[in-house]
C-alpha cells in the first residue's frame, strides 16, 4: 500500500520516518523552509526508538500532490482542518481509508462532513514527537502507540483495517484496531487536554506533574471532569479514566511537553480552542459544573 501523511510535524514526521524506514512507500505533505529541507536533506528523524537518520522521502506542498493514496493519515492541528479539503478529494480513490490523528474529539465525523465521498475513519495517537528543526522530527520516550477504527455505520471490513495495522506494526509503531473508536478518541481528547492544559497552565514540563502537589492536583481535577463528560456522552471506560490519565503521564519523558503549550509559548497558532474551550462548552452544554477547567480557562481568555 501506499500512505500519504498529511501533515509532517512531529506526529505526521514520526509517522513518516519510521514508514519510511521499514521500506514503505511514503509522500510527505509539508510546507515552507520544513519542506525545503526535507527536499534537500531528507527528513532528518532523530528517535529515542529509532535512532538518528536522514530519510529520501517523497515530500511536496498539497497543492502540488497529484498521485492517489491507498491510506492518507491526516495528521495536521485541528484549526487546519478546512484547508485540507482540496487535496483529500484529489488523493483519495473508492477504496482508499482516511485515518485522522488529531488530539480533538469528533474529528473523524468532521472530515467525513467535508468530503462526503471519502470513507474517512477515526484515531488517535500517543507520542512524543515535535519539529526541532527545518527538516528535523524529534521522537522522545518509549511510547508510539496508534490507535484507530471504524464507526459501526461505515462498515468496512475488519481485513482492511488489520492489513493497515499489520504494516503499521511491522514499522515499529504499536497499533491497535479500536471496536469502538468514539470512546478511544473520547480518552485521548480527555488526557491530552488535561496535560496539554495543565503544562500551559504551569508552564512545565510533564516532570513536574509526575510529582505530588497542586501540578498534579490540577491535572487530577482537569481528568475528573472530563472524565464525568465521558460518562455523560455514554462513554464506557475501559478503566478508571483518572488511575489511566496518570499512568499515561507517568509514562513519559519527565522533559517532554504537549504542541499546544509548545505553540502558546512561541505564540503561534495552538490547539487550545479544541482542548480547553471545546471541552468547556461540551460540559455546560451537559450540565457538568467543571471547576478546575474554568480556573485554567481564567488564565487564557485574559490574553
Amino acid at each position: 500500500m501506499n500512505y500519504l501523511i498529511i501533515g509532517t510535524g512531529g506526529v505526521g514526521g514520526c509517522i513518516a520516518g519510521f514508514l519510511a524506514l521499514a521500506g514503505k512507500d511514503v509522500t510527505c505533505i509539508a510546507r515552507g523552509k520544513h519542506l525545503e529541507a526535507i527536499r534537500r536533506q531528507g527528513l532528518h528523524l532523530k528517535s529515542d526508538l529509532k535512532g538518528e537518520h536522514f530519510l529520501r522521502v517523497k515530500a511536496c506542498t498539497a497543492e502540488e500532490y497529484r498521485g492517489k493514496a491507498d491510506v492518507i493519515l491526516v495528521c495536521v492541528k485541528g484549526y487546519s482542518i478546512d484547508s485540507i479539503r482540496p487535496v483529500l478529494e484529489r488523493a483519495a480513490t473508492p477504496h482508499t481509508l482516511v485515518i485522522p490523528i488529531l488530539n480533538v474529539y469528533g474529528t473523524g465525523p468532521r472530515i467525513g462532513r467535508l468530503v462526503p465521498s471519502v470513507k474517512v475513519l477515526d484515531g488517535c495517537i500517543y507520542i512524543v514527537g515535535f519539529v526541532s528543526g527545518e527538516g528535523e522530527i524529534s521522537q522522545m520516550g518509549r511510547i508510539f502507540r496508534l490507535v484507530f477504527g471504524a464507526r459501526p455505520q461505515q462498515q468496512v471490513a475488519p481485513e482492511r483495517l488489520e492489513r493497515i495495522a499489520g504494516e503499521l506494526r511491522e514499522c515499529g509503531i504499536k497499533v491497535d484496531v479500536s471496536d469502538d473508536i468514539n470512546r478511544d478518541t473520547f480518552i485521548k481528547w480527555s488526557f491530552i487536554s488535561a496535560m496539554a492544559v495543565t503544562g500551559a497552565y504551569y508552564d512545565v514540563p510533564m516532570g513536574e506533574v509526575q510529582k505530588p502537589g497542586k501540578v498534579r492536583d490540577t491535572f487530577i481535577g482537569l481528568s475528573t471532569e472530563s472524565a464525568e463528560l465521558g460518562r455523560k456522552l455514554g462513554v464506557e471506560f475501559p478503566e478508571d479514566p483518572i488511575s489511566y490519565n496518570l499512568k499515561v503521564i507517568d509514562k513519559l519523558d519527565p522533559e517532554s511537553t504537549a504542541s499546544m503549550q509548545k505553540d502558546l509559548a512561541r505564540g503561534h497558532d495552538s490547539e487550545i480552542q479544541g482542548l480547553l474551550f471545546d471541552m468547556i462548552t461540551a460540559a455546560e452544554e451537559q450540565g457538568i459544573d467543571i471547576p478546575t477547567y474554568r480556573m485554567v480557562a481564567e488564565k487564557f481568555t485574559k490574553h
